[in-house]
């Protein structure tokens, strides 16, 4: 059975077929909601429901709480109406007009950026170019109908090939053939672009929070403000374990150098002993806290593991952060 769902404050309204969740119809209808992960382990795309109901459907305990459900909130990435539903929800014009496509492409090189880091450069045919926003993903589509998402960290202006930042996850059905018999020359299928993580129109200077391969979608966004001058103070916050897994820190080490406004702090939480580390340690967004008492006057992007993000959205608003000016892109391990 079919209903209708009502969005507050656009007034846009949309169709959700039996089986569809909500974040699924509204994206058939290119009407674009907040989102990440789309399997209920980020809270992305958290919203209200203000009048009608949901089955709030399969999600992370911790990410919907009994209490986000008293309040009338649910995850529109895994809730299915019961009833027509009116829901609270902030659109995202600026996706709105980018098609997303299902395209093939070419693996055009490869390099090992550490030991369980590859970085890969896609080529797409020569008629195709993918147009996207600095910070969003793309999905691999597998031959069994599973999909694999991974962040563009290239910048829309750099898109003769398609860069991406891949960790190797022991066991994974895609990690694996990345990093045993994938070769360059390989064709794969990519659908994209896609997700809510990406700059927003504003002048409050930026603080960026990568956790280890994070800082791909981060470098995207750096380099495309980079292109565009911007005079925005940033600061970007690079957490990881040991020293090689911060492994191309000569990029923004370099990106200091040359841009006044941008500041570069790597932080590691476990130095080895070879490592003679003389930096930061400990968790990343700690550090963020020790730097700045008050979080109110900026604006954060931040990328890395679940327990990353939510503990760096929880303290960050408690420092003052307005809760609109938290923008997350979580790496759930699929």
């Amino acid at each position: 059975m079919s209903h209708q769902v009502t969005i507050q404050p656009s007034g846009h309204q949309f169709t959700v077929h039996d089986g569809e969740t909500v974040l699924e119809a509204a994206l058939r209808e290119n009407l674009a909601l907040p989102y990440g992960c789309r399997n209920g382990a980020c809270g992305a795309c958290k919203g209200k429901v203000l009048s009608g109901s949901v089955d709030h459907g399969s999600h992370q305990a911790g990410t919907l709480p009994d209490e986000d459900k008293a309040k009338g909130l649910t995850l529109f990435c895994t809730a299915k109406p019961t009833s027509d539903l009116v829901i609270e929800a902030k659109e995202i014009g600026a996706a709105k007009d980018i098609p997303v496509k299902t395209l093939p492409c070419r693996v055009d090189r490869m390099e090992k950026l550490a030991d369980d880091v590859m970085a890969l450069w896609l080529k797409l045919p020569s008629s195709e170019r993918l147009q996207f926003l600095p910070g969003q993903y793309i999905d691999f589509l597998l031959k069994d109908g599973k999909h694999r998402s991974f962040s563009l960290a290239n910048a829309p202006e750099e898109d003769e090939l398609l860069e991406l930042h891949i960790r190797h996850v022991p066991g994974g059905l895609f990690t694996d053939q990345v990093f045993g018999s994938m070769k360059a020359k390989d064709i794969l299928r990519i659908k994209g672009p896609l997700g809510s993580f990406f700059l927003r129109e504003s002048d409050k200077p930026i603080i960026f929070l990568a956790g280890g391969t994070g800082f791909a979608p981060i470098k995207s966004l750096l380099t495309h403000l980079f292109h565009h001058g911007t005079d925005r103070e940033m600061v970007l916050y690079w957490g990881a374990k040991s020293l090689p897994d911060l492994y191309m820190p000569g990029l923004p080490g370099k990106w200091q150098q040359e841009h006044g406004n941008f500041t570069f702090i790597p932080v590691l939480s476990e130095p080895r002993p070879q490592d003679n580390w003389p930096g930061r340690t400990g968790f990343v967004h700690q550090a963020v806290l020790a730097d700045f008492a008050d979080l109110s006057g900026y604006e954060v992007y931040a990328c890395g593991a679940p327990p990353m993000i939510d503990a760096a959205r929880r303290d960050f608003m408690a420092k003052g952060l307005p809760e609109d000016a938290f923008y997350s892109d979580a790496f759930a391990f699929q």
